[in-house]
């Protein structure tokens, strides 16, 4: 693999970027074909709330992730000074070649630069090796804001709290 890049996603490319996002999840076993969220991970973060970013190898779109700020409608966020990292995502063909730790990293990055104290996210149980990959990164399971979206599936919370000195280090 050459270098990998991150940078801030262009409008163009949220099309491309919804269908990586779908096709990764589905490559996993983790986006049932006719899943009701297909349509909601192909679109999120083109409403222009919160960043998206992408890791661009070549000329291609590797992967994704996206960090997005509190709101009231946040089923794991609790408050003003947290965000929420959603939908990594990384090509089929592309997994296993660090980029996944590159954007986590990149987004744990910008989240400081935005002032966030606090990072969630939310995973699939089955999604063992994201799960590696966020507490390798030093998050830590909050078991008490895993939640349901529908019956039959709980995704698990994991949290990271970022302080002033990780904030200006990323500076």
């Amino acid at each position: 693999m050459g270098a990998v890049i991150i940078r801030d996603a262009r409008p163009a490319e949220l099309d491309e970027i919804g269908e990586l996002r779908v096709g990764a999840y589905q490559a996993g076993g983790f986006l049932p074909a006719g899943s009701d969220y297909a349509p909601h991970l192909r679109h999120l973060g083109a409403d222009g709330a919160g960043h998206v970013l992408v890791a661009v190898s070549g000329e291609r779109i590797a992967g994704t992730v996206m960090l997005q700020p509190w709101s009231a409608a946040s089923e794991i966020v609790m408050s003003p000074d947290e965000a929420e990292v959603r939908a990594l995502a990384v090509a089929a063909d592309m997994q296993g070649r660090g980029v996944g730790r590159a954007l986590l990293a990149a987004i744990v990055e910008r989240a400081g630069r935005e002032g966030v104290t606090h990072l969630t996210l939310c995973t699939q149980p089955g999604m063992r090796a994201a799960q590696r990959l966020y507490e390798g990164a030093g998050f830590s399971r909050l078991a008490e804001r895993d939640w349901s979206p529908h019956p039959g599936l709980t995704l698990l919370a994991y949290g990271l709290r970022l302080d002033r000195s990780a904030r200006s280090a990323a500076s």
